[in-house]
């Protein structure tokens, strides 16, 4: 058993004493340990060996204290498996030099065998559950289908993903298929990190909010419904749309344990768009934990005061930055740890 099952139990809906919290990129560049292990190994070698994604995923359990891990990896491994290259460039960050632009692309996108593909990361899972001996739950991720098509499409990162959402109105067909192509393999791929022991799964739609709520529709959500379907009676599922309040009715009636809220949707509105009945995860902006430790805690109070403290976990409403100063990353956790209902 899990010693400590806050956010287990938070995810099935049951009143706890506490929320529990965790943020996402928490084993990241704020952490000065992280850098050094940066500047000796570049990025996907951190991803692809065991010893380091363990080592980097503890991190932060044993520095700040969360409530949960995350595995150390990468949404962009899934494409790699799949047959499309993808480098990380300093400076640039994903960089796919040879994007999907056609059809014929498109056919050369491989569902692969995710044991054999991506082996390296069901390693890192083993070995970090052994090394949390129990203490927190771990957490598996992979990335939406439509936020793993705007790299392979796009080529890079982007502000408004122009040629992935050209590509999608303009070849339809050629889009759905390797949409479904993705999903087929995150199935895949998330069912092989239950089976090698991760404790719930989240999936990022980092770019969803990019698409009209008629879009989504057709170009995220229905593949992330695959993906919840696929998984739900296996595992506590988390989606996460960046940008996607418009679609978090819907996201509540889909079979998902919690929904991710960005920091732009107030609790209330959350609350409010998914019935009151789901387990909701967020939505400090990132950008406030450069506010001075004492105005954390006081807006972590509050924000958990809006939310209710149950069927709820404190998180960011996106990935924690690079630069934040590790006390106020510890204040925003501790803040959590210190709340007692109505303060």
């Amino acid at each position: 058993m899990i010693k400590n099952d806050l956010f287990l139990r938070a995810l099935k809906g049951e009143s706890v004493e506490r929320p529990p919290v965790w943020m996402m990129r928490q084993a990241g560049r704020y952490l000065p340990d992280f850098m050094k292990l940066k500047e000796k190994y570049d990025f996907f070698t951190r991803c692809r060996t065991p010893e380091l994604a363990t080592e980097i995923t503890i991190m932060p359990i044993k520095q700040i204290g969360t409530d949960a891990a995350i595995l150390f990896s990468d949404i962009l491994v899934v494409p790699q498996a799949m047959n499309i290259e993808v480098e990380m460039k300093p400076g640039v960050g994903p960089w796919l030099p040879n994007p999907v632009r056609s059809m014929e692309d498109v056919h050369k996108v491989n569902v692969p065998d995710v044991e054999e593909t991506l082996g390296y990361v069901l390693e890192a899972i083993k070995m970090t559950k052994k090394e949390l001996n129990n203490e927190v739950p771990l957490i598996g991720f992979a990335g939406s289908p439509w936020t793993i098509l705007c790299y392979a499409v796009q080529g890079q990162g982007s502000k408004n993903f122009d040629i992935a959402k050209q590509f999608c109105f303009t070849n339809p067909q050629a889009a759905h298929l390797l949409l479904q192509k993705i999903t087929d393999t995150t199935i895949s791929y998330l069912k092989a990190k239950v089976a090698a022991g991760v404790d719930a799964v989240q999936v990022f739609d980092s770019w969803g909010g990019m698409l009209s709520p008629a879009d989504y529709k057709e170009f995220s959500w229905k593949y992330i419904q695959q993906i919840i379907d696929a998984l739900k009676n296996d595992i506590p599922v988390i989606a996460f749309g960046k940008g996607c309040w418009f679609a978090l009715d819907e996201m509540a009636k889909s079979g998902a344990s919690a929904l991710g809220v960005d920091w732009t949707c107030s609790p209330k509105t959350a609350r409010e768009l998914t019935g009151g009945e789901i387990t909701l995860q967020g939505n400090f902006d990132p950008s406030r934990l450069f506010s001075p430790p004492e105005i954390i805690k006081g807006m972590v109070h509050d924000m958990i005061n809006e939310f209710g403290k149950d069927k709820y976990i404190v998180n960011l409403g996106h990935g924690i930055l690079p630069n934040i100063p590790v006390e106020n990353a510890q204040a925003f956790v501790d803040a959590v740890k210190e709340y007692k209902h109505g303060n």
